[in-house]
């Protein structure tokens, strides 16, 4: 669910302090991965330090999944692939070797040593604003009078907390002056502050030039890996669907034609019996054709695009979902294709598995992303790793840099969100 802005204000702050108390356990580990660093001459430094570097990525792994999450800057992982390495003393030197070599190991090193400060004027400023605001109330309230009472002294801002200061209304005024003004700045600056802080996190955890084209090459192998995986068992599916479907009904109308033939003269009543059960099943072989070539590629997709194309699912569908469709164009063939047999995909999980009693599929067009939502309100629990085809939509969309993210927590909602990078035609260009 979208946060409105009122919420994002209203949030920004105490993310913004959450994401600043991170730098507390990060930089424990950072002094132990400089600990281990010092010790690299000997054989112990070598050994350990694998483990150190593992256990920094792992930490700032938190850091890149809320900033993701809270700021709206998107932070890859920047690790260089690890290359396999023979397990003994020649594959611990080796490992050593990659992780050492890689940037992203000491720019690690250097976010856990800047951020505790950089956090502070950015992300962490306005909570601190608002509680020193907080603060402030409190003096004007009961704490200025607590500390005058007992011979302190403080200063709020240029206000001067001190024996006598609960009964100076000028002060007290003053006091709630500055304190509202720190909360209002606080709230309003959150969001900005937060954003801030992500252009930062991706400055320094994000990859770099080397590190984002080996991270892209390795990408790319995967997806062409999965790619040919998926048309080999699609072509799987269309032969054994052909075999034992439609050709076999072929085969068996060739032999009825065959007998038909012997008996036109000698028994004309029982050829014509064997004819019209022949029709019957030229009729169920031209319907088994139609449908497997609607599996292949649906025609009502290729004549009037993804947003009909579920639109059509749906009104087949058990659960009748509502469907609300925003597209100014149709984007290209091939990712209409993924899109609508992920949607597909996804709506027989929902029939089958959910429980649900009502879905509902949001398809629209946003930052040069197809972003389409499928919503249920079923049971929920659903995970990635429950061998429901969510993988295989994943490694499908995944040859055209689409994601998929799913979020149901038990008892529901299920949400399964797909995102394609892609390019739209004009609404009255039909793609060819």
């Amino acid at each position: 669910m979208r946060e409105t802005r009122l919420q994002r204000h209203a949030r920004a702050p105490w993310r913004g302090l959450a994401l600043y108390l991170l730098s507390v356990p990060a930089t424990l580990v950072g002094l132990w991965f400089i600990t281990v660093v010092s010790m690299i001459t000997s054989f112990v430094g070598v050994l350990l330090f694998p483990s150190a570097a593992m256990l920094l990525r792992t930490q700032l792994d938190a850091y890149r999944s809320r900033i993701n999450k809270w700021t709206g800057v998107r932070v890859q992982r920047p690790y260089l692939p690890e290359q396999e390495t023979e397990p003994g003393v020649m594959g611990m030197i080796k490992r050593f070797v990659g992780l050492a070599s890689d940037p992203a190991t000491w720019r690690d090193y250097l976010w856990v040593v800047a951020d505790p400060v950089v956090a502070l004027f950015t992300a962490a400023l306005p909570g601190m604003l608002i509680l020193y605001g907080v603060w402030g109330y409190a003096l004007a309230t009961f704490a200025g009078g607590l500390i005058g009472h007992y011979g302190g002294s403080d200063w709020y801002t240029w206000i001067h907390v001190e024996p006598g200061y609960d009964r100076d209304a000028e002060r007290i005024v003053s006091t709630v002056i500055v304190a509202t003004v720190c909360i209002v700045v606080g709230y309003l600056i959150g969001p900005k502050m937060l954003t801030v802080y992500g252009h930062w996190g991706r400055l320094l955890l994000g990859p770099t030039r080397k590190s984002e084209l080996a991270l892209r090459v390795r990408h790319l192998q995967e997806s062409r890996s999965e790619a040919v995986d998926a048309s080999a068992a699609e072509l799987r599916r269309i032969e054994r669907d052909l075999h034992d479907g439609a050709q076999a009904r072929l085969v068996a109308m060739g032999m009825s034609l065959g007998a038909i033939e012997h008996l036109l003269d000698r028994d004309p009543e029982k050829a014509r019996i064997l004819l019209a059960e022949t029709r019957a099943s030229s009729a169920k072989a031209l319907s088994e054709l139609r449908d497997l070539v609607r599996g292949i590629h649906p025609p009502v997709l290729a004549d009037r695009g993804v947003g009909d194309a579920v639109k059509a699912l749906a009104l087949d569908h058990p659960l009748r979902p509502e469907v609300n469709v925003e597209l100014p164009g149709r984007p290209e063939p091939p990712v209409e294709s993924a899109a609508y047999f992920a949607v597909s995909e996804i709506l027989t999980n929902a029939a089958k598995h959910s429980g649900a009693s009502r879905v509902w599929i949001d398809v629209r067009y946003e930052r040069g992303m197809l972003r389409i939502t499928v919503t249920d309100d079923g049971r929920g629990g659903a995970r990635m790793e429950d061998g429901t085809g969510l993988r295989g939509i994943e490694r499908r969309i995944g040859t055209f840099d689409g994601v998929l993210a799913l979020s149901s927590p038990v008892g529901g909602p299920t949400i399964v969100t797909l995102e394609l990078p892609c390019a739209l035609s004009s609404p009255k260009t039909s793609p060819s």
